[in-house]
């Protein structure tokens, strides 16, 4: 399993929201890019990184500080937020960005992703954030009438390289990982699955490896900031 470092953008700086909140967010650093460079120096193989005012706008708005981050460091790195079309799709990964995640696009237009993945295979992954087991869109701010199942069975045969699971109450609560609701996605799809919210120990690792299914991944960010994950430890239990 990859244990991937988040790096949540809000203008220009590196934060982590309460369940989404953009008025709940706490600024862990002022520079993403030297954070980034920071995960790298401790160990960490790939970058999760989110683009947060993007995601409400539905276009890039961090921009300039992704470019710093893919500038500071050589780790592989997947990109989300604000990105609804394919121009976009293509600039990014163009820029240097290995897997771009759609999410709101995914719900709205699933044909795009499908054309997406033909277009640039392995280079696409769909988000899929959920409120009580329900799809939330437009940066999490409304929840759709599809469930994180049924979106995941509409992406089955498109050619996703990986789906980022995340249950928005426990995100940044360090309330631990929903295992049940992520193992249940897991089991319900052939795409690989990466979970993501609420990681708040080394423990959440343990519970997701003890499942009788396998991640490609585990997202963390809050708890990594916070010093209650451990890199090295967390890097060790995952291998």
């Amino acid at each position: 399993m990859i244990l991937f470092p988040a790096i949540d953008l809000k203008d220009g700086q590196c934060v982590r929201l309460y369940q989404g909140d953009m008025d709940k967010a706490t600024v862990f650093n002022d520079s993403p890019a030297n954070q980034a460079a920071e995960f790298e120096a401790s160990g960490f193989e790939w970058l999760h990184l989110v683009d947060l005012n993007g995601a409400f706008a539905g276009k890039p708005v961090n921009g300039d500080a992704v470019e710093a981050i893919l500038e500071a460091t050589n780790l592989p790195a997947q990109l989300g937020g604000g990105i609804r079309d394919l121009a976009t799709i293509e600039m990014w990964l163009n820029k240097g960005i290995k897997r771009v995640i759609l999410g709101t696009i995914a719900v709205n237009d699933p044909d795009l992703v499908r054309e997406a993945c033909k277009l640039f295979p392995g280079q696409v992954a769909v988000g899929i954030d959920a409120r009580d087991g329900m799809v939330a869109v437009e940066g999490w701010a409304e929840v759709s009438s599809l469930t994180a199942i049924d979106l995941a069975a509409k992406s089955e045969d498109a050619g996703v390289a990986a789906i980022i699971y995340t249950d928005i109450e426990r995100d940044g609560a360090m309330k631990g990982v929903n295992v049940a609701s992520t193992a249940a996605l897991a089991r319900a799809t052939s795409i690989p699955v990466i979970a993501s919210g609420g990681v708040a120990s080394v423990e959440d690792l343990k519970a997701l490896k003890a499942q009788d299914v396998t991640f490609e991944g585990v997202i963390s960010g809050r708890a990594i900031y916070d010093g209650r994950l451990d890199a090295q430890e967390a890097l060790e239990v995952l291998r």
